[in-house]
């Protein structure tokens, strides 16, 4: 992976996590066990502190910064979706940011908290625990049911796995130039669906 150091300050990144070489870690970056960092994810430690806490996840092309002596802080098993921005903010444990939300400066996504996709939440803004937060500007929705915590941390616990699969067969290799006549399919023990089909499947 692309790693800086700067102003004397190098990314420390645990054995126990993954982090996918084409992200780019700069400076005060720390990385604790059992974390996925995505492909193109950049988390730029030059101004202020990147914290991902143990069992989250960074994914694709996921941006983490901030001003300043301002720490930007995913707690465990925070789960950040594609293409999210988070900058100066604080995302608090098992909460969940949507794909393509921005969180601005000193907001805070509280405990178990889901962030909707595209959502802008405002600098400054608390979110308290437990709370569906959608729109532009982001707001409370409602409590979140038991089903959707039970989901979201089911999702969590896909990119625990995503991390042993990755130390153990990802490599970069050449492409095929046809398909194989047996090719072969992704298996899992349990399958996470979009919350839309598990909610279809219920009615």
């Amino acid at each position: 992976m692309p790693c800086y150091k700067i102003d004397g300050v190098t990314p420390v990144v645990s054995t126990e996590s993954y982090v996918h070489p084409t992200a780019v870690l700069i400076g005060d970056v720390i990385i604790e066990a059992e974390v996925y960092i995505g492909p193109n994810a950049s988390l730029r430690g030059d101004f202020g502190s990147i914290v991902v806490k143990a069992g989250a996840n960074i994914q694709d092309n996921c941006v983490m910064h901030g001003f300043p002596q301002q720490d930007t802080v995913v707690e465990e098993h925070g789960h950040i979706g594609h293409c999210a921005v988070l900058h100066g903010c604080i995302i608090r444990r098992n909460a969940m940011v949507g794909m393509n939300a921005v969180i601005m400066d000193a907001a805070e996504i509280g405990e178990n908290s889901i962030v909707g996709a595209a959502s802008f939440v405002k600098a400054g803004v608390i979110f308290e625990a437990n709370q569906l937060i959608l729109g532009t500007p982001a707001k409370v929705i409602r409590a979140l049911t038991d089903d959707e915590l039970a989901w979201k941390r089911a999702g969590t616990e896909q990119y625990h796995q995503l991390v042993s699969r990755s130390h153990r067969s990802l490599q970069e290799v050449p492409p095929l130039r046809e398909i194989e006549a047996e090719r072969p399919r992704m298996t899992f023990t349990t399958v996470h669906q979009p919350l839309a089909q598990r909610r279809a499947k219920k009615t």
